[in-house]
């Protein structure tokens, strides 16, 4: 699985879909949504998938970009989507079961079968893995290593029945790593996903793992982002180095929709020649920005609403999914 920051073909985003998720803020959603498509569309193509009757309002909002008709049950491709592996000029859509973060929204038929249809429409070779797994709940170096929360991929309503040992070894086969790093926490309010990675850690290249903080001593967040700290920081990867952290201190919340939703910063997405991260008016936005563009030299980085992707339970990286170059 190359990492990220890694050439892409292009990004795919789905549109929103699940109504009773946004409630009055749906047109708020579409219209975040089409804002980080025009965004990404500026550094890449970018493929928006929706369902039938939406796909004309999406072509609307969101201007030049493919726009697919598929059957969708919600918007985020991050975790329904395909985790596309490559080597040899090859490239294979692994297509992970999804069981909707451990059958916590119903129905998700046409989400589980969104890899099968997407594959089937643009000519991509596709492999099925046996274990429950979303792309939100892993982030990868391209050389070998994969860091992921024991919150998420050790929850029983995932693969109740799979050891640690099983679950590394079913990665190590469908992406190619060599190194499972667990850390214990993803957010304490993330009961969504319980407890994804891309909101608290992201590769930014291999050996360097940007890492979320929170410097408010009073929120749950903060010890458990410490731990994670902790646990990362020396760990040896598959190249036999240690990784090195560097954390962004400040941990926004927001109140959206009558509920108070943390906006992490490391929700964020890495693209051809940019860096799309979530911000929600905190006063700490525009420090947290210039401290990103210094990690992310040669990257535009390019701020996009988060707030109401974080009431609908995610990001900027949850609603998009990178296809790589061959």
């Amino acid at each position: 699985m190359p990492a990220e920051w890694e050439p892409h073909e292009r990004t795919l985003v789905c549109w929103p879909a699940r109504a009773e998720i946004w409630g009055d803020l749906r047109r708020q959603a579409e219209l975040d949504h089409a804002e980080l498509v025009r965004a990404v569309a500026r550094f890449e193509p970018v493929t928006v998938i929706a369902r039938p009757e939406d796909v004309q309002r999406a072509a609307d909002l969101c201007g030049e970009v493919q726009v697919l008709a598929i059957p969708i049950d919600d918007s985020w491709v991050r975790d329904s989507g395909p985790i596309v592996v490559t080597g040899g000029g090859r490239r294979v859509a692994r297509d992970f079961r999804f069981n909707a973060w451990g059958e916590k929204f119903h129905p998700y038929d046409d989400d589980a079968r969104l890899v099968d249809r997407w594959a089937r429409e643009v000519g991509m070779e596709r492999r099925s893995v046996d274990l429950v797994l979303e792309g939100g709940a892993i982030t990868v170096d391209g050389a070998g290593t994969l860091v992921t929360t024991e919150q998420c991929l050790l929850h029983p309503n995932r693969n109740p029945r799979a050891t640690r040992r099983r679950i590394e070894a079913v990665l190590e086969d469908a992406l190619g790593v060599r190194e499972v790093v667990w850390v214990p926490y993803g957010l304490e309010l993330d009961d969504d996903t319980d407890g994804h990675v891309d909101n608290v850690a992201a590769f930014i290249r291999p050996g360097l793992v940007l890492l979320q903080g929170c410097d408010d001593p009073s929120e749950p967040d903060h010890e458990r982002l410490a731990v994670d700290r902790r646990c990362l920081s020396g760990h040896v990867d598959a190249r036999g180095e240690p990784l090195e952290v560097v954390e962004i201190p400040v941990l926004p919340f927001a109140e959206i929709g009558g509920e108070r939703r943390p906006v992490p910063y490391l929700n964020l997405y890495q693209c051809n020649g940019g860096v799309l991260v979530p911000v929600c008016g905190h006063p700490a936005d525009d420090e947290v920005l210039d401290q990103l563009r210094g990690v992310f030299e040669g990257r535009e980085v390019v701020p996009v609403p988060g707030a109401v992707l974080a009431l609908g339970g995610g990001g900027p990286h949850c609603v998009t999914q990178q296809i790589p170059v061959p």
